[in-house]
């Protein structure tokens, strides 16, 4: 297990910063797989209603193309809110803004672009060594 270094907490102030981006981030993120969930039933739902043949089809994209599209990005989308609920877990246990690879502190404006950053710059870009 990587040393954890001291310097890695957080003021208060960054803190409170942080917990309003993860915030915002969480109601946005719940807020797109709701949208998503939509537009892939209505997507289920027309090709149930429909017998033609879209994968045929030269006015556009299938229905088969539309429904995984759709479904990688909800996909994803619910990644990134399990990524946010572990991120308000290390937030609470005073290990957020530790490296999980290093145990260097990240960087605040690493943590302020991607809130759920689990790893700090050099680690995430695979130079240490």
């Amino acid at each position: 297990m990587t040393e954890r270094h001291r310097d890695a907490a957080l003021s208060p102030s960054e803190q409170a910063t942080i917990r309003e981006l993860l915030d915002a981030d969480f109601r946005q993120t719940a807020a797109r797989i709701a949208m998503l969930g939509r537009d892939r039933a209505e997507i289920v739902e027309s090709s149930a209603l429909t017998g033609s043949d879209d994968e045929h089809d030269p006015e556009g994209t299938s229905t088969a193309f539309e429904r995984a599209h759709v479904q990688a990005l909800l996909d994803q989308a619910v990644t990134h809110l399990a990524d946010l609920e572990l991120a308000f877990e290390r937030l609470r246990d005073g290990t957020y803004g530790t490296c999980a690879t290093c145990g260097r502190r990240i960087a605040v404006e690493r943590l302020m672009i991607l809130p759920a950053a689990t790893a700090c710059v050099t680690c995430a870009s695979g130079r240490r060594r």
